[in-house]
């Protein structure tokens, strides 16, 4: 059975709730009128008793199994928490609030095309992504490195009729195919393959990712037809082989190309992105086999196997893929080819092209490749020679010394570098801060802490996910092994967690308090001072003690939601764009079960509101009097003015979430969904939401002042406190974008971990070369260097030796 949406569910939840605010609202229409007004507060009292008992009533039977659908518990499979009263309300309350209105769109629009238009613009939109990519990494300029391959060895292919697709007894049976080649034949070399499955197999820095990038857009240049498939590449490190892949690479395609998440065309159809994953309109290029976690590679490959119908390519290197054979078996059907090294000759055919002249016809590289000819036995050039045999290394050497003017490659054949891997560690540790040359010192070495800040996140996120799904004696030891892939997925609304769960439970709450109780502080001295005649100090003194309860009080609810919603996963971003034209009818769908859930939420908080501020205004009168004339001030509270508060932000919230619908429109097919413009959305949906329930919080709150419920004061503190003191808590704590703020703009930079503008030097490092952009997500250069940061940032202190290394760039 289909499990209903958290819309469906709130919706049921509320008819009841429903019925009562109906009536709730005749009494607000005709209260002046038709009811006495001696009456009207006892008559608002029992419509507010009533609403809260049926409110109980649904959490009960909800908590109890009683209800047809809807969350049997907080959490699936695990205890329910046991938060009572308004906790457990504003829970299920952000927890359906945030899987409709902030994540995804939960009603996606209709297709308005068929398949073959849908697969055609995500062509072109892989096409300008990587294009773009490989110009940034220079990869044509001048020429593309010689990348060769030849036929891997028997143990590690599958049986030639699998891969040639023989049918069974028929003869003569199959061969070995010709399938070495270099890069501008690597379509042709797979066409050869009538499977369609190809492992490229090759170690750390010989060219995979160059040739993948190249296979995709040499096929894509040659494909001729709306229903040839789509080639699409998916970083493996960030796969759990225990989600199925078809699911996995759906959810990765809807997250780099948003315009995927709409429903496909045709009656029953899911999403755009899963359907053309379903009918093979697809082909997955999966690389980076050997970036899965140690323990699950057998696992993987055992799930690869599984789809042995599945045209593919798959990249690995050569260690982690035997294994992994050596565990279960080839991978069926797949032709095999390992990647060769640069040799000699290549060196001499590229480096002096990439390089400045030194005179008419030589560059600075003639005396380092002369040396590597003439005195091949020498310890330094040896080690040279070996260390320049793979494009990684290679494009290194390049940035170091051909495009820096005021380097000579000379020193690369000192006696210091004699041993290979004081080379490497040479060419990596030197390559940011070559790329910030244009900083000072002390500028590098805060850019080395923060990309290997960065780095260390990644191997975090990795382990973790590691240790959640290896079993055995020994999973204990996975955390601190230092060549660990982790996961190469850099993504904005996933840096808060690197920090521990209750460190991000705390900043979260911590930050949404402060922001509500400044805001009502500041509300509430204004109004004590002009509306009620109290001084400028008990003015203030008011103001503080207001601001401190909703502070601590909405910092404890929040704190505890985003814990229980957010605690293991990080919040999706939103896949919409606010429009103030031409919004998406079908998200008007939406309508109804968002003014539902505001109107839950926002009744609730109301509520919240006037018990905060009948307790806040009891302080005050027991600081100014005497302690015993505070119960007396809190009896003395009006009770309607609760009433009030939950009619005037229950109806606001329902209908400007409800507004929001006809708003919203997902982002086009055509728009590859980069980080920065993933985070401008994101920003300006969670901004403009605020703004729509502000500005109807006000006109609410004049309609209510018109019809003589409200005075000025309590139209602005109401508009103010809860429009947006109350919409900004919500933001920072319950949004991506709030989330990113909170943890990344204000706590890791406050702590020195980031800097303070991480959207802008995430940016400017994808800019130099350090990063490269896969979607929505940015990825190191390369494997190699974010290991390389990693043990950098985990044995070296800030300051210490990076400030060395940044000095000696100089």
């Amino acid at each position: 059975m289909k499990r209903p949406s958290p819309a469906t569910v709130a919706l049921g939840a509320m008819v009841p709730v429903v019925r009562v605010l109906l009536l709730a609202g005749g009494v607000v229409v005709a209260g002046n009128g038709l009811v006495p007004a001696r009456y009207a507060p006892w008559g608002r009292a029992v419509v507010l008793a009533l609403a809260a008992l049926l409110v109980v009533r649904e959490v009960r039977r909800r908590r109890t199994g009683g209800a047809p659908a809807g969350r049997q518990a907080l959490r699936e499979g695990g205890t329910r928490n046991e938060l009572s009263g308004i906790t457990y309300g504003h829970a299920l309350m952000a927890d359906v609030i945030s899987q409709v209105t902030f994540n995804d769109v939960r009603m996606p629009v209709t297709f308005k095309g068929t398949l073959d238009d849908a697969a055609d613009r995500l062509a072109e939109s892989v096409r300008k992504q990587w294009r773009d990519e490989e110009e940034q990494r220079k990869v044509q300029d001048p020429v593309p490195l010689p990348v060769r391959w030849r036929p891997a060895s028997d143990a590690l292919t599958d049986h030639w009729s699998n891969i040639c697709d023989a049918q069974p007894g028929a003869l003569p049976v199959p061969g070995p195919l010709p399938l070495a080649g270099q890069l501008h034949e690597i379509v042709d070399v797979y066409r050869r393959i009538p499977s369609g499955r190809l492992v490229v197999l090759g170690r750390a820095g010989s060219g995979k990712s160059i040739l993948t990038i190249r296979f995709v857009l040499d096929l894509l240049k040659a494909r001729t037809a709306s229903t040839e498939p789509v080639p699409v590449i998916f970083s493996l490190a960030s796969w759990d082989p225990a989600m199925p892949l078809r699911r996995w690479m759906t959810g990765q395609l809807e997250r780099d190309y948003p315009g995927l998440a709409v429903t496909g065309p045709g009656p029953g159809a899911s999403t755009l992105a899963a359907e053309l994953v379903e009918r093979d309109r697809i082909l997955p290029v999966l690389d980076g086999f050997d970036e899965i976690a140690d323990g699950l590679h057998r696992r993987a490959l055992e799930k690869l196997n599984g789809h042995a119908a599945m045209p593919l390519l798959l990249t690995s290197r050569r260690d982690e893929y035997a294994t992994a054979v050596q565990h279960t078996k080839a991978l069926t059907a797949a032709a095999v080819v390992e990647l060769t090294d640069l040799s000699p000759a290549d060196l001499e055919h590229y480096l002096p092209r990439t390089a400045r002249k030194a005179t008419a016809t030589s560059t600075v590289w003639e005396p380092v490749l002369r040396s590597l000819r003439e005195h091949p036995q020498d310890p330094a050039g040896a080690a040279l020679a070996a260390v320049l045999t793979t494009p990684l290394m290679v494009a290194l050497a390049r940035i170091l010394y051909s495009d820096t003017p005021d380097r000579t490659p000379s020193e690369l054949l000192e006696g210091r570098f004699a041993a290979r891997e004081a080379l490497e560690d040479h060419l990596l540790d030197n390559f940011i801060p070559t790329l910030y040359q244009d900083q000072s010192p002390a500028r590098r070495a805060r850019v080395l802490h923060w990309l290997g800040y960065l780095a260390q996140h990644l191997d975090r996120l990795g382990t973790r996910d590691l240790v959640q799904h290896v079993d055995g004696p020994g999973s204990r030891d996975l955390a601190p092994h230092p060549d660990r892939p982790g996961t190469r997925d850099l993504a904005w609304w996933q840096l808060g967690h690197s920090l521990r769960r209750s460190s991000r439970r705390c900043v979260i709450g911590l930050v949404a308090g402060l922001a509500f109780g400044l805001v009502d502080g500041l509300v509430m001295w204004g109004v004590t001072c002009y509306a009620f005649g109290f001084g400028p100090v008990m003015g203030l003194m008011n103001g503080l003690v207001n601001g401190c309860s909703f502070a601590s009080m909405s910092a404890l609810v929040l704190g505890i939601v985003y814990g229980y919603r957010y605690g293991e996963t990080a919040c999706e971003p939103s896949r919409v764009r606010v429009r103030l034209r031409g919004g998406a009818k079908e998200m008007r769908k939406e309508f109804a079960p968002r003014m539902a859930i505001g109107l839950a939420g926002g009744f609730g908080f109301g509520a919240l509101a006037w018990l905060m501020a009948a307790l806040g205004f009891a302080l005050v009168v027991a600081v100014r009097e005497s302690p015993g004339s505070a119960l007396t001030a809190f009896l003395a509270t009006r009770f309607d003015q609760g009433l009030n508060a939950a009619l005037l932000y229950g109806l606001s919230a329902g209908l400007a979430y409800a507004l929001m619908a006809g708003l919203e429109a997902p982002i086009t097919i055509e728009t590859v969904a980069s980080p920065p413009d993933l985070l401008h959305t994101n920003r300006t949906t969670a901004l403009f939401q605020l703004l729509v329930l502000a500005l109807v919080l006000g006109i609410m709150g004049g309609v209510l002042y018109w019809t003589g419920w409200f005075s000025i004061a309590s139209w602005v503190a109401f508009g103010l406190v809860g429009g947006l003191g109350g919409g900004l808590a919500y933001a920072l704590s319950m949004t991506a974008w709030g989330q990113w703020v909170a943890l990344s703009r204000i706590w890791l930079p406050l702590t020195g971990r980031l800097p303070w503008n991480v959207s802008a030097f995430l940016a400017d490092a994808h800019r130099r070369g350090v990063l490269r952009q896969a979607g929505a997500v940015y990825q190191f250069r390369h494997v190699r260097l974010q290991h390389h940061l990693t043990r950098t940032f985990r044995t070296t202190p800030p300051g210490g030796a990076d400030r060395v290394r940044a000095e000696r760039a100089v």
